[in-house]
This record gives C-alpha cells, structure tokens and sequence, in this order.
C-alpha cells in the first residue's frame, strides 16, 4: 500500500479538495482507495454524507497513536492506496502521518504567506526523510505570480524546480467548490472541465513519480470488505475525542 499526506501549516491551501479529486482519479485508474481524514473540522466527512454514492470510504483517524495501526491494518488487508487529508498546523496526528508517507504533497496558494507557510511541513518531511512535493493550487490562469512563487518554493527546498513542484498547476475554478457542495469529485462534477483535466494530470505525475502500477485482478469490493472487517480502534476513539470535546 502507497500512503499519501496532503499537509501545509496554512488552512485554505485546498488541501481536502485536492485530496477528493486524487482519491476519485487514482480509483478511475483502477486502484483501491480510502480518504483518512486527521482533521477535526471534518470537511470529508461532511462530503461523504452529501454523497449520494457510497464507493469511497472516508475513515475519520484524529489520534496520532491509531495512524500507524490502522495504515498496517489497511495494507494487510490488501488496500493499495491511503490518501490522508489532514488540518492546517502541524499537530501530532499530522507528523504521525507524515512519519508514514510515501510522499508528502505540500499544496501552496501562490502568495508569500502561503510559501512561507510550507517551511514547517518541509521541516517535518526532511525529518522523517519522507519524499515531498509541492502543488501550486488555487492559482490564476496566468501571471508573473505563478512563476515568482514556483521560483521561491524552489529556494525554499534548495533543490531543482523539477524535483519538488508537481505537474500540472490547479487553477482556481468554481468546479472544485461546486463539487464539494455536491458530494461529488470534480472528475465526476464536470468531467469534460479543464480542472478534471488537471486533477487527471496530477494523479498521473504522482503514479510516475511513485511508480504505481494498479493490479488489474483486485476487486474493490473484496478489499474493502477486508479492511472494515478489521477492528476500527481510530474511529471508536475519534467519536469518543468528538464527544468530549462537544461536551
């Protein structure tokens, strides 16, 4: 199993959209998918329960102990891909899954706060010596903007442009938030769109740069019903934080 982390310090940097829209393509392209959602504001979560379908499972984990596990248990089940989307900051639950990456996407908007707001998740990914990647996200169709903040995260991972941006860059668009509120993917929202086309095309540079090859005799429902078969310790101790906390 392949485990990717969307992570940055800065909240809007899109990160649980990117995360739908990759989990959506990587399935398209025949891999077994689960969303793991860290973040207590539960933007998966509540997109879930607006989907009328019921073929990605989004497994709430807010405890930095239960991450480990419940990834081993997943892979021993036969799931060949975790996409976790995790809150803005740097909490335990997010360096746990850092710690256990297999690559670690930093989305950036292409402003000076948002690039100088990667050096904390970077820190953390060096640490761990776990591979990272920035995604310009949410930028203009064009402009100078695009190629200063490209040029600065450059300089801030001290490596070539080629090593540490991934292709291609997300333009903001409606479609991204219009699918959000649907319950749906933008690959399913609009899947003729320029943004499907580039969420299409990040999943293609990630199976690249991570080698992946999806089986073509697993069946889902089969992986699936293996991985929920296994005792769900996170989530009984999710419900249990979120109750305390309301309380």
């Amino acid at each position: 199993m392949h485990t990717i982390v969307l992570a940055t310090q800065k909240g809007g940097s899109g990160k649980s959209t990117l995360a739908i829209g990759l989990a959506l393509a990587a399935k398209q392209a025949g891999f077994t998918v689960r969303l793991i959602e860290t973040d207590p504001q539960g933007t998966l979560s509540n997109w879930q329960r607006r989907r009328a379908a019921d073929d990605l499972v989004v497994e709430p984990i807010y405890h930095a102990a239960d991450i480990a596990p419940r990834l081993n248990m997943l892979a021993d089940g036969g799931l060949q891909l975790a996409i976790v989307d995790t809150a803005a900051g740097l909490s335990a639950a997010t360096a746990a899954a850092i710690r256990h990456s297999d690559l670690c996407l930093i989305p950036a908007r292409p402003s000076v706060a948002d690039i100088e707001a990667t050096a904390s998740t970077l820190s953390a990914a060096r640490a761990w010596k776990r591979p990272y990647s920035f995604v310009l996200n949410q930028t203009p169709i064009r402009g100078q903007r695009i190629d200063n903040a490209a040029g600065a995260l450059a300089e801030e991972a001290a490596l070539d442009l080629a090593e540490v941006l991934a292709r291609p860059l997300i333009v903001m668009r409606n479609d991204h938030q219009d699918a959000l509120a649907s319950g749906l993917a933008v690959s399913e929202f609009a899947p003729n769109g320029k943004s499907a086309d580039e969420i299409r095309g990040l999943w293609h540079w990630i199976e690249t740069r991570l080698e992946l090859e999806a089986p073509s005799n697993v069946l889902i429902d089969q992986v699936m019903s293996a991985t929920d078969g296994m005792p769900h310790i996170a989530t009984e101790r999710a419900a249990d934080e979120t109750t305390t906390l309301a309380s």
